[in-house]
């Protein structure tokens, strides 16, 4: 399940346990840390813990920090670049320092972080969360104060500053329409505040065309890392329904009619693995014009290439095709091959080449510029080393 998925799922059924729930959020980070800006951890009173923010202690650190909040979130600060990453075990990585937002979880629907969350994954959309976690000087501000933009573009917030928050709407906007998360810092006449805006981004939805029982592994590793899975059996047999129960949605269906009953978008991947030369090429010609990021087809190099020939794509229409599928690691077994197909997309998807992190020279997540802004003011960039 997807960790985001389990965590809302945990926070809708914790009324019915009369427990009070917390949420702790990774907001900032220095260097290398195990987790990144925008992970999440639920935790109850009972020390009940759903998602993880490091590899190490830091949650039962965190836990005991839930009984220090009454109604004022908490930020909390663990440095492994110091001696104390050693002496306490904290397991952030080497040379990092991360920022946890905590607090404590109320059913403000409108307001609520996991209530948008939920939305996003529900409909497979794009929501943005601006949360305040840093607030210096005299500014009548209080942290986690928030602006959210909902997948339909319906903002909610507290922030009572009019013209931070025209600036924090703009950003938070623009963050959404980038899908990448940002750390800014905002200069007031009377103090500074720092912001995180995250980008909740919808579970990768993986369509798989074919039922055979090589697809039944593919579904199993894709469901595993929470991807929404949906098989499309052009042999509409309805034995599928049985053999395929963990996937999302199965469509029964024919080639001649797949185009009317499947919907795909830029964040939507596709495995075609149907054995049939005439299924493939069908389906291959209905998805090369649309925007998915990636299409991987099961067969040979001559089966594709005669189908390439049939088809005649433009260029940019073969970059989104990989066939063979998956990558080359020996892969002989249904599940090895499954393993190779789930690893070659999430490379796609993350823009990597996949190769082996004891060569890669460069951090292994992405360094990002924290933006200073003087409100209504243009804004300056300083470069800061984030991992």
């Amino acid at each position: 399940m997807h960790e985001l998925q389990a965590i809302t799922n945990a926070f809708e059924k914790s009324p019915q346990k009369g427990e009070t729930t917390f949420l702790a959020t990774i907001v900032n980070t220095f260097g290398s840390t195990y987790r990144q800006k925008g992970a999440k951890m639920l935790i109850t009173e009972t020390g009940e813990m759903v998602g993880t923010l490091s590899g190490g202690c830091v949650e039962n650190d965190i836990w005991q920090y839930t009984k220090q909040i009454a109604s004022e979130p908490l930020l909390i600060s663990y440095d492994a670049t110091s001696e104390e990453d050693l002496i306490w075990g904290f397991g952030l990585g080497c040379n990092g320092a991360v920022q946890i937002l905590l607090e404590k979880l109320d059913r403000s629907l409108n307001l609520s972080p996991l209530n948008l969350i939920a939305q996003c994954l529900k409909n497979q959309k794009y929501g943005t969360i601006a949360t305040i976690f840093s607030v210096e000087g005299t500014i009548n501000l209080k942290i986690g104060s928030r602006f959210i933009l909902y997948p339909d573009d319906t903002t909610y917030t507290d922030i009572q500053d009019r013209e931070l928050k025209k600036a924090i709407s703009a950003d938070t906007i623009a963050a959404k329409n980038t899908r990448r998360s940002t750390v800014n810092k905002y200069q007031l006449s009377s103090g500074s505040v720092e912001v995180f805006i995250e980008v909740i981004h919808p579970p990768t939805s993986l369509i798989i065309f074919g039922a055979g029982r090589d697809a039944l592994p593919v579904v199993e590793l894709a469901k595993a890392i929470g991807w929404q899975v949906t098989i499309v059996d052009c042999r509409a047999q309805e034995k599928t329904y049985q053999r395929f129960a963990k996937a999302d949605k199965i469509i029964l269906t024919r080639r001649d009619i797949i185009s009317q009953q499947i919907s795909v978008s830029e964040n939507t991947v596709t495995v075609v693995m149907t054995h049939n030369y005439f299924d493939d090429r069908d389906i291959i010609k209905f998805l090369l014009p649309t925007k998915i990021p990636y299409l991987g087809v099961m067969g040979s190099k001559n089966r594709i290439a005669k189908i390439i020939e049939e088809l005649n794509p433009t260029k940019t229409q073969l970059e989104k095709l990989y066939s063979p599928i998956g990558l080359d690691i020996g892969a002989d077994t249904p599940t090895e091959i499954a393993s190779a197909i789930v690893t070659e997309i999430q490379a796609v998807l993350a823009t990597r080449n996949a190769g082996f992190l004891k060569y890669r020279s460069q951090p292994l997540h992405q360094r990002y510029d924290i933006k200073q802004k003087q409100v209504g003011q243009p804004e300056t960039v300083l470069t800061v080393e984030q991992k």
